[in-house]
């Protein structure tokens, strides 16, 4: 009987990666805590966290996305969604330090949006977007070759949503393209066809397909998907052709998880509901609806409703959970869409042992997990950024 020698197998820098055992400061996912953080059981996170941010005074300024956990949002001095923040940041020159309580492309949208003098911070580099994440600069250059070979290139007008890399901005910028969000993206389209035939659209399918079918009245046979991981994205040159919305597949993990069996089931559970969901949900989902938009969107929509309606919200859990609480004196029923809870993962990351991790360093005078784009992505993405600020 032989005895079995150890394999000699080392694992991948991606296998790495995924475990936060590694870095890649190109990706949405992130690595190790270089620190020691605070244990989630100290009781005295909270009073660390207001001395912190006492001490730091006028130099800090505390940005807090809307899907961020109710004891990370205690302490933002303003909250929104990721332009909003980010341009909040920009108005803000004084600030020495921005702590970006989001996700890694909203931080990198901060550092190109505000001064060279000013330093952005996220709490947790693993906070990353699974949707940003989908589109690497690698695959999309790949991607414009394919649309080149087949003659397409030349009348197609990249349009990037506000969730992608700074790398994905800086593509967006330098072929003409804009960005947009969730609340402009019929906006930037309309322009996007007043430059060119076609659109690329980056990374979120379902965005892409929404606006395209139900703000703009196209039809779903206007639309193809590229794939990625695919030869060519899957498509022929004859499909690419005769495409007018070319969209890239990828999706947001959260909002994908809604379907239109949700959508019936609330209904029959609830009678009188009035269903409510972001365009990033699927196509079925949206054609469901009784309102679609934004998390801004959103948010004004329940401000609005009259005492005693009930809702069903399709969007992440900390956000709709908020608005119930906040609502519910008011007589408003509000409800998430899915009976399976579901938070964004990555959202969830940036915990109070993170932030307080991060306003005490820099109490000390150490900056931690600073967000820096390169000058010349840098550049090109603020192109992209400022075609959006210009749309009408």
């Amino acid at each position: 009987m032989t005895t079995a020698q150890p394999l000699d197998v080392q694992p991948t820098p991606l296998a790495l990666l995924l475990l936060g055992r590694e870095a890649d400061p190109r990706s949405e996912r992130g690595v190790e805590c270089p620190g020691d953080l605070p244990a989630p059981s100290d009781p005295d996170l909270v009073a660390r966290a207001r001395a912190a941010k006492e001490k730091l005074g006028d130099k800090v300024f505390v940005l807090g996305h809307h899907y961020q956990r109710d004891e990370v949002i205690e302490f933002a001095d303003v909250t929104g969604d990721s332009f909003k923040l980010a341009r909040d940041a920009a108005a803000r020159p004084d600030a020495e330090y921005i702590v970006f309580c989001g996700v890694h492309f909203m931080a990198e949208s901060a550092d190109i949006l505000t001064g060279d003098a000013q330093q952005v911070v996220l709490p947790d580099l693993a906070a990353g977007c699974s949707m940003a994440d989908m589109a690497t600069a690698e695959q999309v250059a790949e991607c414009w070759e394919v649309l080149t070979e087949a003659g397409v290139a030349d009348v197609t007008v990249p349009v990037s949503y506000m969730n992608s890399s700074a790398d994905i901005k800086a593509f967006t910028g330098k072929h003409g393209g804009t960005i947009c969000t969730s609340s402009n993206a019929q906006r930037a389209l309309e322009w996007a066809f007043q430059q060119g035939r076609k659109v690329l659209f980056l990374p979120d399918q379902h965005l892409g397909r929404n606006t395209a079918v139900r703000d703009l009245g196209m039809s779903l046979e206007d639309c193809v998907v590229y794939n990625p991981h695919k030869p060519n994205g899957g498509l022929t040159p004859e499909q690419l052709r005769a495409a007018t919305m070319i969209l890239w597949r990828g999706h947001c993990s959260v909002h994908g998880r809604f379907s239109l069996d949700s959508v019936n089931d609330v209904r029959e559970r609830i009678p009188d509901v009035k269903v409510l969901v972001h365009p990033e949900c699927k196509h079925e989902v949206v054609a469901a609806a009784d309102y679609v938009g934004s998390t801004e969107y959103i948010i004004k929509a329940l401000e609005a409703a009259p005492a005693g309606s009930k809702w069903a919200i399709g969007t992440e859990l900390n956000l709709v959970r908020r608005l119930a609480n906040r609502f519910a004196d008011q007589g408003k029923e509000i409800v998430f869409l899915d009976k399976t809870v579901c938070f964004c993962s990555t959202m969830n990351r940036i915990d109070l042992p993170h932030l307080v991790w991060a306003l005490e360093s820099l109490v000390d005078g150490k900056v931690v997990n600073r967000i820096q784009v390169d000058e010349e992505t840098e550049h090109f993405a603020k192109l992209a950024l400022e075609r959006m600020l210009k749309l009408p």
